[in-house]
């Protein structure tokens, strides 16, 4: 599949792309970012495709057997439909991915995931940060390699992989959620994402991928002395003294850290700033629920005597 064009630039993109391994699987819907990828990374090494079928739209199990089947035409070495249920915490798009990524990780068998994200869904993730203020670890974007998920094709715009579809004579699967502007991602696709453009002259996308780019720098460095303060403060407490001491954005970035070591799971910038002002603005106040990674309970970060201590609540 040696060509000149959109297949060639993902040729590239792929093969500069380092991974460990001797194989790999790619998550396939079946649309054209995941198909693209597929046709290639099937050339690089052993590929298995993991088709995620989230049962929320007519005809959703007929599309996963012909984007499997796809994915066997084009060299992979399996493919496999994921049956999944979509619960509804957090909304429909968030409950999905959260089901999504769980079947995934379960049927990758030790092999990392290449995912089709692209520098277009940078942008959108970019713009979703900044909207929501959801602080700099938000608006750093998607990494490209977040083990066991990899991302070859953040540097590749959208036009890109649906120009090597047309090139491969692949008929991908047009996703009718993406044209559904009830979800807010596809509203700023289709509308904030032009008027941005049109408004700034262009380049709008590229400019909100090198600005996740940057912030990503800082929010490792920040997060690697983090850690090296919560490794000088082990333990099940934090001293709020020592704590009071460090500059903000690294004694939040510390609490943070602490949190997650004791069972806390997708914590929001605010929740993590309401423990910080148990540190900060200490006034007798009562403690900060945070969500807990098992199910039916949540965490109550508390100040006692000087420390911060994390207690279970069942709900």
């Amino acid at each position: 599949m040696d060509r000149s064009g959109a297949v060639a630039a993902l040729q590239r993109a792929v093969a500069a792309f380092e991974v460990d391994g001797a194989r790999w699987c790619v998550a396939l819907s079946g649309g054209p970012d995941s198909l693209a990828l597929t046709a290639v990374a099937a050339e690089v090494r052993p590929t298995t495709a993991l088709i995620v079928d989230h049962g929320l739209q007519t005809g959703s199990r007929t599309v996963a057997e012909t984007a499997r089947q796809q994915a066997l035409r084009l060299g992979c070495v399996a493919a496999h439909v994921l049956a999944v249920d979509v619960g509804s915490a957090g909304g429909p798009e968030a409950a999905a991915r959260t089901a999504r990524y769980a079947a995934l990780d379960a049927a990758r068998d030790g092999a990392p995931v290449l995912l089709g994200h692209t520098l277009d869904d940078q942008a959108e993730t970019v713009l979703l940060g900044l909207g929501r203020g959801s602080g700099p670890r938000s608006i750093a974007g998607m990494r490209p390699h977040d083990p066991p998920w990899h991302r070859p094709l953040l540097g590749v715009r959208r036009a890109v992989t649906h120009a090597a579809c047309a090139e491969l004579g692949l008929a991908a699967w047009q996703d009718p959620h993406n044209a559904d502007r009830r979800f807010t991602r596809t509203r700023l696709r289709l509308e904030v994402m032009p008027l941005l453009e049109d408004v700034l002259g262009g380049g709008v996308a590229e400019a909100l991928s090198r600005t996740a780019g940057a912030l990503r720098e800082d929010v490792d460095a920040l997060d690697g002395m983090a850690r090296d303060v919560l490794d000088g403060l082990a333990g099940e407490t934090l001293d709020t003294e020592a704590l009071a001491e460090l500059p903000d954005a690294l004694r939040r970035r510390v609490i943070r850290g602490w949190l997650l070591a004791g069972g806390a799971s997708g914590l929001t910038d605010v929740q993590i700033r309401g423990v910080d002002r148990l540190v900060t603005d200490w006034r007798g106040q009562g403690g900060v629920a945070v969500p807990s990674a098992l199910r039916r309970q949540r965490l109550i970060a508390a100040r006692r005597g000087g420390v911060l201590a994390l207690h279970i609540e069942p709900v």
